[in-house]
């Protein structure tokens, strides 16, 4: 990693998060030492009327958008590998997802598997423009030192992420109870200021009375958040009902594991109590569309949900670009028959639940002012029309979402310019992704 230095980010939408409102202003952003020294307002006429020329020490936005950078709520590093695999078993519904292709691929992985995988996953994290991950991690044979793999490799790369182990059940109580160790080895030895340590847990319907005593006790111990999936296929609900007499939320009230710092993956098949139940304990829902629709699982009435409980967005693991999620997100509100004010009025709420909640992991999560750490993208789109508080929105989700993203700073340190990353040899790294893809694959034969 390139060491922090003094620079100067010129002719860029500066768009400053001030109380859950964006105000975009045009100007330059001065960096030193890995933070924004300074923030430069221009006149923008002046600008478009004149031609515009920078030194090579100045790296010129050209009229771009500069925002905060993205953050991905719920992502699986362990499914990078599975492009391609040959699965021959049925997948008509999601237990046989679960059963015929995760939970027979997470057995599989070793180690460098894993790695591999953490360092492809970085590869497209930063080229979308995302430099906050909340992994859950699964690799039940190889759970011990798994958290601490992807750890140096986001380390490695000026990515700060927040990691558990899907702690399960389902591969017996020797895995369930290495899966739990993992958590608690991964919180003493490694969490810090740039990687958070949350507790993982699957799905209630894989997950014992017992084991989720002992959680609640850990919860409690390390004050800790969750990171599970609830209720993401309404065979969630029935199952845990078969395997312990009660449905998911009660059994997390009732073993005080939802709190304010807890992530609730997926939460498609919830009611009304339920939601109440969740609101009250602060604890937040990561929406995952494309995945939802991957998996044929049904999608949440999104307008339903109470305007209390924090929204987030994940990939679930399908890929790296929340900005696509971000948009679906949106388009899935104006389907369900929103009108165009309420779908942007959630829009906007879930972008500013997700600042909110990322800094409950990471207090100096920027908003683009002076003396921020300087964490910032800049997307390719150049907005062709006047920008402003009140239309940043239609620039933002109708531009912005459906643009590449140019340039990556993470703490004054450039990890994508201009397109290219600039830490990383992807040709070379992925000479080592594809050795380990080539061996999972093999194990499918």
């Amino acid at each position: 990693m390139a060491k922090k230095h003094s620079y100067k980010i010129a002719n860029a939408w500066i768009c400053r998060i001030d109380n859950n409102s964006i105000v975009p202003t045009f100007g330059d952003l001065e960096i030193e030492h890995g933070r924004i020294s300074r923030i430069f307002k221009r006149n923008f006429s002046d600008y478009i009327d004149k031609k515009s020329s920078v030194s090579n020490s100045v790296y010129n936005a050209g009229g771009r958008l500069l925002t905060v950078p993205l953050v991905n709520f719920h992502d699986h590093f362990y499914s990078r590998l599975a492009k391609g695999l040959p699965i021959n078993k049925p997948m008509n519904n999601f237990q046989n997802v679960l059963k015929n292709l995760w939970w027979d691929l997470d057995k599989k992985l070793s180690l460098d598997m894993v790695e591999a995988s953490a360092r492809m996953s970085v590869i497209e994290a930063i080229k979308n423009g995302v430099t906050y991950i909340f992994d859950h991690h699964s690799s039940p044979n190889s759970a011990n030192g798994s958290l601490e793999k992807i750890a140096e490799v986001l380390m490695d790369n000026n990515i700060r992420g927040a990691l558990c182990f899907e702690t399960t059940d389902r591969n017996g109580a020797t895995l369930s109870k290495a899966g739990m160790e993992e958590n608690i080895n991964f919180l003493k030895n490694y969490s810090g200021n740039n990687l958070k340590s949350l507790l993982g847990l699957h799905a209630s319907f894989t997950l014992s009375d017992d084991t989720l005593a002992e959680a609640s006790e850990l919860v409690e111990e390390y004050n800790l958040g969750i990171h599970i999936h609830l209720c993401e296929d309404k065979s969630d609900r029935t199952l845990s009902k078969q395997y312990t007499d009660q449905l998911p939320v009660k059994r997390l009230v009732q073993n005080k594991l939802l709190n304010g710092k807890s992530i609730l993956g997926h939460g498609v098949f919830l009611t009304q109590k339920e939601y109440y139940q969740i609101a009250a304990s602060s604890s937040a829902i990561v929406y995952n569309p494309d995945s939802n629709m991957n998996n044929a699982v049904g999608l949440p009435l999104y307008s339903k949900v109470p305007s209390n409980i924090p929204i987030l967005i994940g990939t679930d693991g399908m890929h790296a670009n929340i900005a696509k999620s971000m948009k679906q997100y949106f388009l899935l509100l104006r389907n369900q028959k929103n009108s165009m004010e309420d779908a942007f009025k959630l829009f906007i709420k879930s972008y500013f639940d997700q600042i909110t909640f990322v800094k409950k992991y990471f207090e100096d999560f920027p908003s683009i002012v002076e003396n921020d750490r300087a964490d910032f993208i800049v997307w390719d789109y150049i907005p062709p029309t006047p920008i402003n508080g009140s239309n940043f929105w239609g620039h933002f989700i109708y531009g912005a979402l459906e643009s590449n993203i140019k340039t990556v700073v993470q703490e004054g340190n450039y990890l994508l310019k201009d397109f290219k990353l600039t830490e990383i040899d992807d040709s070379e790294t992925f000479k080592e992704v594809i050795k380990q893809g080539n061996k999972l694959f093999s194990l499918y034969k």
